[in-house]
């Protein structure tokens, strides 16, 4: 199964497109592709399913039902509509997004859902992390740095293998990297600002050089801003501050015993 968020004039609701139309329709969609479903189905939701922010606080959300895509009972007709075709009279609202700058981060509370740009100054080798205790299953996941020349401090981001595994394999130094639906997490118990960092969410997406044209957030002011910010950025400077692999130990142990 799929999950996607889709909206209309009225509000923002979930999409599950289960089993065969998984593999057939999950890379025609991405975030501002217009969609006429016919003959679909509306169940209960999960209920434990996480909710991703709309970028729109404004908008409403049906978060008790979900319209789920199968090939019978009944067999839903999926259609994509281009964009040329799209009528404003349909009342379509705009993909919004919640950028945000590394100047910006240091005042954002825990878990807050984030969007985020940068340039990758290092990437760390992949890690596994147990999801359950004494289980057979691991999450993969890698650390990177991001600067985007608003702070002397780079984004630290945890990003854990999604349902894209070709852009996971290929976060490299120098690239330009939008995560999106990133949450804000911070050690409250300590100095707060030196663990500050954020982390792929369920619902995270994550896109590198190479994967923006075409992508609604290349529109979004604070995104224009960065790359107006990297075109006065030497490229053989930046190179020289890159780092890839080794082992990154974070948030970082204090410095003496007695403080375990």
């Amino acid at each position: 199964q799929a999950y996607f968020e889709v909206a209309d004039g009225s509000g923002m609701m979930s999409m599950v497109l289960w089993n065969s139309l998984c593999p057939e329709w999950y890379n025609s969609m991405k975030v501002g592709t217009v969609l006429l479903l016919e003959q679909y189905a509306i169940k209960t939701s999960y209920p434990f399913k996480t909710q991703p922010t709309p970028g729109d606080s404004q908008m409403k959300r049906f978060a008790t039902i979900e319209i789920s895509l199968n090939v019978r009972d009944p067999p839903t007709k999926i259609s994509i509509i281009p964009e040329e075709m799209v009528k404003p009279e349909w009342g379509l609202p705009e993909v919004k997004y919640r950028f945000i700058t590394r100047s910006e981060l240091d005042d954002l509370p825990n878990n807050h859902s984030c969007d985020v740009i940068g340039l990758v100054t290092f990437v760390g080798r992949a890690e596994r992390a147990r999801k359950r205790e004494h289980g057979e299953d691991f999450w993969l996941y890698r650390w990177a740095h991001a600067i985007d020349g608003t702070s002397d401090q780079p984004f630290i981001l945890e990003l854990f293998a999604t349902s894209q595994p070709d852009v996971f394999e290929h976060i490299h130094p120098m690239t330009y990297l939008v995560c999106t639906q990133m949450r804000v997490v911070r050690d409250l118990t300590e100095n707060p600002s030196s663990t500050i960092y954020l982390t792929t969410s369920n619902e995270s997406q994550i896109f590198i050089t190479g994967w923006h044209k075409g992508q609604p957030y290349t529109k979004d002011t604070k995104v224009k801003n960065f790359i107006q910010w990297i075109k006065t950025q030497s490229e053989a400077d930046q190179m020289k501050k890159t780092v890839i692999g080794g082992y990154y130990p974070f948030p970082r142990p204090p410095n003496n015993f007695l403080k375990y």
